[in-house]
């Protein structure tokens, strides 16, 4: 793809010409390589629902996040390549199992070829709403290349301090980055919308996972939510952090979180009074909730 010949997809600009097989920063040539394509039940309610959500699982990522509970294919790089072709009609076949919806998860890196599997797609009949389930490190041209294509995003805004963003996932200006990729998506799809089963349609989802020993940064983007976004944006505030990959070895995130830190973000997040979301129980096995990759 000649968009490709010098990519500036993701904010690190790395300018690899990725269509002559050169690896950019994110890992990834110009072939779209998938882990996994599945029904997947363990999204919020209103993804998952009863039918489960079309998952398509993307190998590779322009984070290198040390406790990524998907490391073996987002670092590692686990999976099979694809074509094009190949990808609308997964698309299409999930539609035919009855899901909810087409969840793209870690898209960024492959959204020239997304966009072309979705046309394909569509022109056969795709009709079911189409997830972007991303990192939050976007461009925002590139989130505007999308508009039309995708109807429902669900961004992680994972930092508010460079600091961390920087020891965690090796990547500057993160929040920046993300809030300003965060608020074009509200811009293209508005508030979340759902239909009569309580499934969603349309709209953005913000995701945020608390770090043990890190509610400081918990109670940042939770204040930022409330002052930044409309009234009724919807925020996923997710309690399965489990110490995995390069985390186990670092002291700050080697362990799950406490049910004393659980309650103090549960308690914070009713004091904003933020109208409309989700807050996952704190659970005891979310090792078990990991996809089995394919590849």
């Amino acid at each position: 793809m000649k968009e490709l010949e010098k990519c500036e997809l993701c904010p690190h600009r790395c300018k690899v010409n990725r269509a002559s097989g050169k690896i950019g920063r994110c890992r990834c040539d110009d072939k779209i390589k998938i882990a996994l394509a599945s029904i997947y039940e363990f999204e919020e309610p209103c993804i998952s629902g009863k039918n489960g959500s079309g998952t398509v699982f993307f190998s590779n990522c322009n984070l290198n996040c040390i406790y990524c509970q998907n490391y073996e294919i987002s670092q590692q790089g686990k999976g099979r390549e694809i074509s094009i072709e190949k990808l609308a009609e997964i698309f299409l076949m999930q539609q035919e199992k009855g899901v909810n919806n087409i969840n793209l998860v870690t898209p960024t890196m492959y959204v020239y070829q997304i966009i072309e599997a979705i046309k394909i797609a569509r022109r056969s009949g795709l009709t079911i709403p189409i997830i972007y389930n991303t990192n939050g490190y976007e461009n925002v041209e590139t989130i505007k290349l999308l508009n039309g294509y995708i109807d429902v995003y669900l961004p992680d805004l994972k930092y508010y301090s460079d600091v961390l963003s920087k020891k965690y996932s090796n990547v500057n200006h993160y929040f920046e980055t993300a809030t300003k990729a965060i608020k074009e998506m509200y811009e293209q799809v508005g508030t979340a919308k759902f239909d009569e089963n309580g499934i969603i349609k349309k709209g953005v989802i913000i995701r945020h996972l608390i770090l043990p020993n890190h509610l400081q940064n918990t109670k940042h983007i939770l204040k930022w939510v409330k002052k930044n976004m409309p009234e009724d944006t919807y925020v996923s505030i997710m309690a399965q952090y489990f110490p995995t990959y390069k985390a186990k070895q670092d002291e700050s995130v080697n362990r799950k979180l406490t049910k004393k830190e659980y309650r103090e973000i549960e308690n914070f997040l009713y004091t904003l009074n933020l109208q409309n979301g989700y807050i996952q129980e704190l659970g005891e096995h979310e090792e078990e909730y990991v996809p089995k990759w394919e590849g």
